[in-house]
């Protein structure tokens, strides 16, 4: 059992503090992300059918949420976007460790690929297992953001609790996890890429990410990580557009490849993939620092063991 003062208590205050910063990094920004999400499955939405209606870019989507619905609801659905952050982190911190020491190792400074691989496939396993735990509180903060009602009787969802109730009672267990075996290949390749770049990065160019080059680290991991949504950005679109078939009794897709064929052909094309791409650019800063801030309390436990 963790004592105060031990190695693994100091890193369990770290992760509740990581979570504290989670919360604010997340509820800052949740207004560019809410502007998003809109922005990216509004022809997904059945009130939102009428061209008139639907949102003509960022600028023109954040002045009618605030004109229709008020300067709060920026903030809807940021709650179990906050509430994700522990089962997510906690997962993928502690099943990727335990991966790790059933791979083999390799010096990325004498055998690059080799680590790289590594480092990418025990990344890219722990994010599809912690999936299976937060994809719940990524579906509810999806439906919730996507709710436009400015009164409660205009809304579809009142809370979390609510989201759950009423998907439950339409789709099962099924309707919450609707979307998340395109997820998985998105997480798996996003947390592949991710890890293998950040972990190989920060052995092979930095020394020392907890003092000095804090920043520079940052700004690395910054750069892979606006890459990296960016160029995972489709899947996850295609995720939340099956997401948003819960509860509707006239199904828009299919399946995965009939809504990847429906988006192409009747939202834009290839256009159709990238709706509100820029706000999901902008809101990965913080989180960013949030996993440099973790991955380097997680570096010092493990310094304090050797």
């Amino acid at each position: 059992m963790a004592h105060s003062g031990s190695p693994e208590f100091d890193f369990a205050l770290k992760i509740l503090f990581g979570g504290v910063i989670a919360g604010i990094a997340k509820t800052i920004p949740a207004p560019i992300e809410r502007v998003q999400l809109l922005l990216q499955l509004q022809d997904a939405k059945k009130c939102m059918e009428d061209p008139s209606k639907k949102y003509k870019g960022i600028i023109n989507c954040f002045s009618r949420v605030y004109k229709e619905q008020g300067l709060m609801s920026f903030w809807r659905g940021n709650l179990p976007n906050v509430i994700k952050f522990f089962p997510t982190q906690l997962c993928i911190l502690a099943i990727k460790d335990n991966i790790e020491k059933l791979l083999p190792k390799y010096n990325p400074k004498t055998h690059f690929l080799n680590s790289f691989i590594m480092n990418s496939m025990s990344g890219g396993l722990a994010g599809c297992i912690s999936l299976c735990v937060s994809y719940p509180f990524d579906f509810i903060r999806t439906r919730m953001a996507t709710d436009i009602g400015k009164n409660k009787s205009d809304r579809e969802f009142l809370s979390m609790a609510d989201v759950v109730n009423k998907t439950m009672k339409t789709d099962g267990i099924s309707g919450i996890y609707r979307g998340a075996s395109i997820s998985m290949i998105g997480i798996f390749l996003y947390r592949f890429l991710y890890f293998g770049m950040i972990d190989t990065g920060k052995m092979t160019l930095f020394d020392d990410t907890t003092k000095s080059k804090f920043f520079l680290f940052w700004s690395f991991a910054q750069t892979i990580t606006i890459f990296l949504r960016f160029i995972t950005y489709p899947l996850d679109t295609i995720r939340r557009k099956m997401m948003m078939q819960s509860g509707r009794n006239n199904m828009l897709y299919d399946n995965t490849i009939d809504c990847i064929a429906k988006i192409y052909m009747k939202e834009g094309g290839i256009k159709g993939f990238f709706k509100g791409a820029g706000c999901n650019v902008v809101k990965g800063t913080g989180g960013t620092m949030i996993m440099v801030y973790i991955t380097n309390s997680k570096s010092s436990l493990d310094t304090s063991h050797q």
